[in-house]
Parts: C-alpha cells; sequence; structure tokens
C-alpha cells in the first residue's frame, strides 16, 4: 500500500526501467475519464450554438476527434521508449533553450484550460454547498486539485479509472433523460448541411484532442521499456476520442433542444446539467460528478503545467533532477495562478473558451507537426537522451531552423482563421470555413522534414543516461 500512496519522486528526469509500471490499458482508462467532463460537453454544444445542425455537429466532432486523436496518439507513444515527459522531448527539435519558446506557450496553454475548468467546478462545488457564488467552489476545487497533482502519478492514473466509470453511469443517465423529455430524432438532420458550421465543428474536434499533445507522454513514460507502441497509441487514441466524442455529442445534443437555450444552458450549464438530471439530491449527485470529472483532467493540467514550468527552468540550470518540495511548490504556484484566473474569469464563458481552443490549436498544430516529423520519420526514435539536459550537447543551444519553421507554421494559418476578432481573406473566400489547423500541420511538416534532413542531429542509436537501464 505503501508503494500506491507515496508521494512521486520523478519530475523532468527519465524514469528508470527499475520504476516502470502499467499497462497501455491504464492510457485508455486515463484519458476516457479525463474526457467526459462538462468542459467536453460544452465543446460539443458550441458547434450547434453557432449554427450547425445537431447531426452534422456529431459527425464534424467526430472526424475532429479521430484526425486531432492520431495526432496526439502518436505523442503518446513516445512515452514507454523515453520515459520522459513529453516537453522535454522538444529539444531535440529546438535546442535546449529554443525549446522554451514553445515551452512557454504550453503553460499559457495549460493555465488557460485549468482556469476554465476551475470556472465550472467551482461552481459545481458551490452549488453543492448551497451558496451562491462560486468563489469558495473555486478555491475548494483548487486545493484538491492540487492535493492530487503532488502525490502524482499513481493518483491520477487512479482519478482516471474512476472518472470513466462515474462517466460512463452519469452521462447515460442524462441521454436517457433528454430523449425521454425531448424528441430528440426530431431534432437531427433538422438543418441543411453546411460546410462552414461542419468544418467549425471539426476544428473543435481537432483543437480538443491537439492541445492534448503535450500532455500525453507525461501518462504514457512510466509504461514499461519495450512496451508496444502500437498498443500505446491505439489505447489512448481509443480512450481519448470515445470520452471526447461521447460529452461531446451529449453537449451536442443538449444545445438543439429550443427549450434547453431558453432555460439558460447558454448561461449556466452546471446548473443546467443538474436540472436535466432531476433537481434535489439527483441535482447534487451529479455536481459531483462535475467535479471528479473536471478534477481528473485538472489534475492533468497542473502536473504538466508544473512539469512544464520545471522544464523551462532547467533549460537555463543544466539539471535533469528536481527535488521533491520544488515540484509540490510549482504545482502550488500554477494551481494559485489558475484559481486566480478563474476567480476574474470573465462572463461570456462559452464564446471565449471557442475562441480560446481556435488559437491554441493555431499554436500548437505546427509544434505537433515538426515534433512527431523528427522523432518518427527523421531521428526514427533514436535521441540522445543526456544531450537533451545539456546545451552544450548534440542538440545545441537553439535550433534557429527549427524556430523560423515553427513561426512560418503559425503565420500561414493566419490568412485561414476565422475568430471573433479576426477573418483571414482565404477564410472569407471559403464561406467563412476554418482550415488553419489543417494548413498547419501540412505545410508545417512540408517544411520541416526537407530542413531536418539536411542537418540532422540524431544518433545511430537510442542513448539512455546512466543508470536508466539498471533492472
Amino acid at each position: 500500500m505503501a508503494q500506491t500512496t507515496r508521494i512521486e519522486r520523478r519530475s523532468i528526469d527519465v524514469v528508470p526501467v527499475s520504476e516502470r509500471h502499467g499497462t497501455p490499458l491504464n492510457q485508455l482508462t486515463l484519458w476516457f475519464g479525463a474526457n467526459m467532463q462538462i468542459t467536453a460537453i460544452v465543446d460539443g454544444a458550441l458547434a450547434v450554438i453557432f449554427g450547425a445542425d445537431a447531426l452534422w455537429a456529431i459527425v464534424g466532432t467526430l472526424v475532429g476527434n479521430l484526425l486531432g486523436g492520431i495526432v496526439m496518439a502518436l505523442h503518446s507513444a513516445q512515452g514507454p521508449r523515453l520515459g520522459l515527459p513529453q516537453m522535454i522531448s522538444s529539444r531535440a527539435q529546438f535546442g535546449v533553450i529554443g525549446a522554451v519558446v514553445p515551452l512557454v506557450l504550453v503553460v499559457l496553454m495549460y493555465l488557460g484550460f485549468a482556469s476554465t475548468g476551475t470556472v465550472l467546478a467551482g461552481q459545481a462545488i458551490s452549488r453543492t454547498m448551497g451558496l451562491d457564488s462560486p468563489n469558495v467552489g473555486i478555491v475548494v476545487f483548487g486545493i484538491l486539485s492540487a492535493v492530487v497533482a503532488i502525490v502524482g502519478y499513481r493518483w491520477i492514473h487512479a482519478m482516471g479509472r474512476v472518472g470513466t466509470v462515474v462517466g460512463i453511469i452519469a452521462w447515460t443517465y442524462l441521454l436517457v433523460r433528454l430523449f425521454t423529455a425531448y424528441d430528440i430524432p426530431a431534432l437531427l438532420g433538422h438543418k441543411p448541411f453546411d460546410i462552414v458550421t461542419f468544418l467549425l465543428a471539426v476544428s473543435l474536434g481537432a483543437g480538443w484532442q491537439l492541445t492534448y499533445g503535450p500532455y500525453v507522454a507525461d501518462y504514457s513514460r512510466y509504461l514499461p521499456l519495450g512496451t508496444s507502441e502500437t498498443k500505446t497509441f491505439w489505447a489512448t487514441l481509443a480512450g481519448s476520442v470515445l470520452g471526447s466524442q461521447w460529452s461531446m455529442t451529449l453537449g451536442a445534443l443538449i444545445a438543439a433542444v429550443p427549450a434547453v437555450t431558453g432555460k439558460g444552458f447558454l448561461a449556466n450549464q452546471v446548473g443546467f446539467i443538474g436540472e436535466l438530471a432531476g433537481g434535489g439530491m439527483l441535482a447534487i449527485v451529479f455536481y459531483l460528478v462535475i467535479v471528479v470529472g473536471k478534477l481528473t483532467v485538472n489534475c492533468l493540467n497542473a502536473y504538466g503545467g508544473s512539469m512544464t514550468m520545471l522544464t523551462t527552468m532547467s533549460a537555463f540550470q543544466r539539471t535533469a533532477r528536481v527535488s521533491t518540495l520544488a515540484r509540490a511548490l510549482y504545482i502550488t504556484a500554477f494551481i494559485a495562478a489558475s484559481v486566480l484566473v478563474a476567480l476574474l474569469a470573465s462572463a461570456d464563458f462559452l464564446n471565449n473558451f471557442k475562441n480560446f481552443v481556435l488559437v491554441l490549436l493555431m499554436v500548437f498544430t505546427p509544434w505537433s507537426a515538426i515534433n512527431l516529423v523528427d522523432y518518427y520519420l527523421v531521428a526514427r526514435e533514436r535521441v540522445d537522451v543526456p544531450a537533451l539536459y545539456d546545451a552544450r550537447g548534440r542538440y545545441g543551444r537553439v535550433n534557429g531552423g527549427a524556430l523560423l519553421i515553427y513561426a512560418l507554421g503559425i503565420a500561414v494559418q493566419v490568412p485561414f482563421l476565422a475568430q471573433a476578432m479576426y477573418t483571414g481573406p482565404a477564410t472569407k473566400a471559403l464561406g467563412g470555413a476554418d482550415i488553419s489547423w489543417i494548413v498547419g500541420l501540412l505545410v508545417t511538416a512540408a517544411l520541416y522534414y526537407p530542413y531536418a534532413r539536411r542537418t540532422a542531429r540524431h544518433p545511430s542509436r537510442i542513448i539512455y543516461p546512466e543508470g536508466v537501464l539498471d533492472a
């Protein structure tokens, strides 16, 4: 029992073979549970709220989840072989110091998702306590998130298993309630197919998955060395796509009911879920369900956010190990920042969240393209792991060419954006359809591959630090 409850010792260093454990099934339950949560319901509802027919919104988010899920699962498959947190591997592409650029953006992403999730979970906790203001709930949720994230890896996976079971039961119940209360089949196919809103639904699904890219290897790195990459890939893909699509489908169906939007779903997602569940004690139960789902994913945000902060700082300190106390302090600081943002959050949550996801999509698709092309096609999974911690080593301080391609990968998407503040000329020519993430992936990969082939720095075989392979 002590082994399963002790505070995690590892942070940004390589996990030794002697400490590896688990199976790919752990990835399925973690990512399924992390996606059975209210923010994913909101994400699915957005496509309908912004004009899509419910049927095409469901199909669109499924396409997006599958396409984005393939990319994120390829990142997950790196974990067992490297034994590293996800963002450390970016140093092989951008240099030890150069990787700070995407790292800072990743910290902002973690902070954004943690803050928006904390708002919803805080509302649920406060409603359970009978309070009108969500502020007490926000603080309580922040404390819960910090505790689980500090204890670490094993508790996070345990939360994934709990979230999976609770989510399946709760979401099935809500679907039954929805179909019982409303004529849902009559609302499917009610509007004609529209390419613009369909592509928005695809982008929302893809964006949801692609923004998990910087997370996933953090939670597969403890798998035993030699664990099948194929099994890791499929377990991660299945868990993330099934969980998110189930939630997004529920969200699209909820948003398609005219009476629902009239009851204030747009302004009060948490309250409406309680009403749909049946009110009274059932509402309180579902507020707790919301907290479980958000706690599962927010622990990922706190855990990954703190390690990304540590990775950024270690680039200037030439260190590969961080004390347990330092790790706990970074997690606490990250949670404190996310709680502060949540307390100051805008009331226009839905519209801000849509724009937030799509902006993140623009930033992280080029990073994913560069990381995956380099790892699978150029380095062919051969990495000099000790050099990732040494700016004087094989990968150097800054890879200016990779950073330039990364910047171009972001810039090339601008004409294809469809944002509240800006709509690109290419988007206007396409009738408003946002395909920026597709352009970003393809153009970045096409530019990076020949460049990386000419300037390849990879070793002839994977190199581990001394002692990592000792059984």
